[in-house]
């Protein structure tokens, strides 16, 4: 089943990072930094099976060499806080050769970037741990007709009533920013977003492959599953050696959860048909029904008579506790375990959402901490130092930059986090989890009770006679 995943991260030297580097490492090359003298030597690193350079018009040809392209990026910003490069990482789907995920990420770079004005560098990752994916850098900048970098806002001063500039204290005008260009818009990811997701779906189905991806979350989709958690690739990398994480764990939970869910659901709506579908007139009892309840047509044994008279038991106090005599009782019991199953399911989804979204943000709090350390001596370090320092910790530096990005757009302005709580809303949850759990294999068992009874009606319709059952059983059904 082909995995949809996009991620954005902007590559800042106001946190440390080159752009220079940055290719490097993920072209597996030896790039020279025209603008610090930094040597990044990573021609030692393996997995990449592809990579190239796309250019729009009015780039210079020249620039097709990433070491060319970048270092021009890195000379051509002068603020310390200057954004160097923009990366779209994707998920290449497995179930397509090399060759058609190549063409595929090329269509998407050409029609999602490469024809708005940047350049796209793309390195193809694949370390047969069934992971293949493209790491896309894209450069910020914008190109005059002359193949110069062009500004990426112009001023725009602000007028008063009458159509004056506004004077400032400083003496200065009151003035804005106006991008050149759209890229940075808030909305740039949810289209990038959709147009992965067509072009890699028109392949999927260039190739004869049946499976389909959806950008959007199942909630937007209408779909009814528990998403799963986001494995991340060290959690992916230790799964593949078969060494199981908490989100794998999480994971394969989810997935029988899901799988168990829609099971009941369908057997549940199969019942309600069959019920809905009886004629009124002279339906069986229920005390008639039973008599024709066997869980298997052979009780020939001891043990399959006592399983047998079990599961009449089991059906009788159904029986009872639904005060069911007769099938119109029965379609009323059903519907509230109808009901039932709606409320149970839905906590059960709301419950596993919140477990999943509570363990991303323990899992981002304990890297954020974990590096920390890493992150604050590399802002101590400066020239070429600062860079020796990155080419060594470059992971737990981006790591530490991840989670803090993630845990400020989770804050939401607030600076304290708030672990201690998320730990014990996990807890609670998990135990909530283990009691709708109960709930849950309880409705199974009814709806057992009343695929059996369905069974013993229909014996009845058909004209079968009853079975012959051991003395014990009857004295159950009496």
């Amino acid at each position: 089943m082909p995995n949809y995943h996009l991620q954005i991260k902007i590559f800042s030297r106001g946190k440390g990072a080159t752009a220079v580097a940055a290719a490097a490492y993920r072209a597996a090359e030896l790039i020279k930094s025209e603008y610090n003298g930094a040597v990044h030597d990573y021609t030692r690193k393996g997995g990449v099976f592809h990579k190239e350079v796309m250019l729009p018009e009015h780039a210079p040809p020249e620039y097709k060499d990433r070491a060319v392209l970048w270092n021009a990026v890195e000379m051509g910003e002068r603020n310390g806080n200057a954004q160097l490069a923009r990366e779209v990482e994707v998920s290449l789907p497995v179930e397509l050769t090399p060759g058609q995920n190549i063409a595929l990420a090329r269509e998407f770079v050409m029609e999602a970037f490469v024809s708005k004005g940047m350049c796209a560098d793309m390195c193809f990752h694949d370390k047969d741990d069934g992971n293949p994916h493209v790491h896309i850098l894209l450069t910020m900048r914008p190109f005059n007709k002359d193949g110069t970098w062009a500004a990426k806002s112009k001023k725009e001063y602000i007028l008063d009533g009458n159509g004056e500039r506004i004077r400032l204290p400083s003496g200065e005008y009151k003035s804005r920013k106006i991008p050149s260009v759209d890229w940075n818009e808030q909305d740039k990811a949810e289209v990038w977003r959709k147009v992965w997701a067509e072009v890699q779906n028109k392949y999927l189905a260039k190739n004869g492959v049946d499976a389909r991806v959806d950008h959007r979350s199942y909630k937007r989709q209408g779909v009814d599953k528990i998403p799963a958690v986001h494995m991340g690739p060290a959690a992916s990398q230790m799964e593949k050696r078969g060494i199981a994480t908490d989100r794998g764990n999480i994971n394969r939970e989810i997935i029988i959860t899901n799988k168990q869910i829609g099971q009941l659901r369908a057997r549940i709506r199969k019942v309600k048909t069959w019920l809905y579908a009886q004629p009124l007139q002279d339906p069986p009892t229920m005390m008639s029904v039973m008599g024709h309840i066997a869980d298997g047509k052979n009780l020939n044994t001891q043990y399959q008579r006592i399983a047998n008279i079990k599961t009449q038991a089991k059906v009788l106090m159904f029986l009872q506790q639904y005060t069911i005599n007769d099938i119109e009782q029965l379609a009323v019991a059903v519907e509230r375990i109808h009901e039932n199953f709606y409320a149970t399911s839905k906590r059960i989804k709301e419950v596993e959402r919140r477990i999943g979204t509570l363990t991303q943000h323990l899992a981002q709090y304990d890297k954020y901490k974990r590096h920390k350390a890493v992150y604050k001596k590399h802002g101590e370090l400066s020239g070429k130092k600062g860079d020796a320092f990155y080419d060594k910790h470059h992971e737990e530096i981006q790591l530490y930059e991840t989670a803090s990005r993630y845990l400020k757009d989770v804050m939401n302005g607030r600076e304290e986090v708030p672990v201690k709580k998320w730990q014990d809303e996990l807890e609670k949850l998990t135990a909530e989890r283990f009691s709708l759990c109960e709930d849950y294999y309880r409705l199974k068992d009814e709806t057992r009770s009343v695929e059996l009874l369905r069974k013993g009606a229909e014996n009845i319709m058909r004209g079968e006679p009853d079975r012959p059952q051991p003395r014990r059983a009857r004295d159950i059904a009496m």
